[in-house]
């Protein structure tokens, strides 16, 4: 998804209680634990899957856990590691290795070109169908048993925003505002 990611949230019952990073939503949700009047708590990730989190002890030691903390130096491999290149093995044909070594900058230029155009033809629809699947996964978790759920669904695989939206009104306002922070590349045209 295009710009900042979107958060991980959580849900005490129809209300939005926090989002941001995983480990502000689990210190957010622990703190609601103790509530005994506190409805079901309920955290998702960005891409609208409910997740849980083992909430106990301190916040230092749910970072732990949630691998938040900030990691040792990690011994230096092959590659150009600052960049975030790996050296990996990939099995090709030999008129395919001669074709790469032909062309200018050698074959791991060549490769990564190709990985590139190819990632810029594909990037829009993919990234609609992430944002549709994630929007769905959160909507039937939230509204799956509200009035307008199965023509919201099929609103957002036909690519239908404002069908989606009117549909989803009648729902929380807390769950329709997530709905549009999952859906904001669902619609976008292709």
């Amino acid at each position: 998804m295009s710009g900042a990611p979107n958060p991980y949230v959580v849900f005490e019952g129809e209300r939005r209680l926090a989002a941001g990073s995983k480990l502000e939503v689990a210190v957010a949700a622990q703190g609601r634990l103790e509530d005994a009047s506190a409805e079901p708590l309920l955290i998702f990730d960005p891409e609208g899957r409910q997740v849980d989190f083992d909430l106990r002890g301190g916040p230092s030691d749910i970072a732990r856990r949630l691998g938040e903390e900030t990691p040792e130096a990690a011994p230096r491999g092959r590659g150009r590691p600052k960049l975030g290149v790996t050296a990996r093995e990939v099995t090709l044909l030999p008129r395919h290795w001669e074709w790469l070594a032909a062309q200018p900058g050698g074959a791991s230029v060549a490769l990564r070109k190709l990985v590139e155009a190819a990632r810029r033809d594909t990037e829009g629809p993919t990234r609609r169908r992430a944002a549709r699947e994630a929007t769905y996964r959160f909507a039937s978790v939230m509204a799956g048993d509200r009035a307008g759920f199965e023509g919201a669904s099929r609103a957002l695989f036909a690519g239908d925003a404002r069908a989606f939206f009117d549909l989803a009104a009648a729902w929380p306002t807390d769950i329709v505002e997530h709905l549009r922070v999952l859906a904001a590349e669902a619609f976008e045209a292709a």
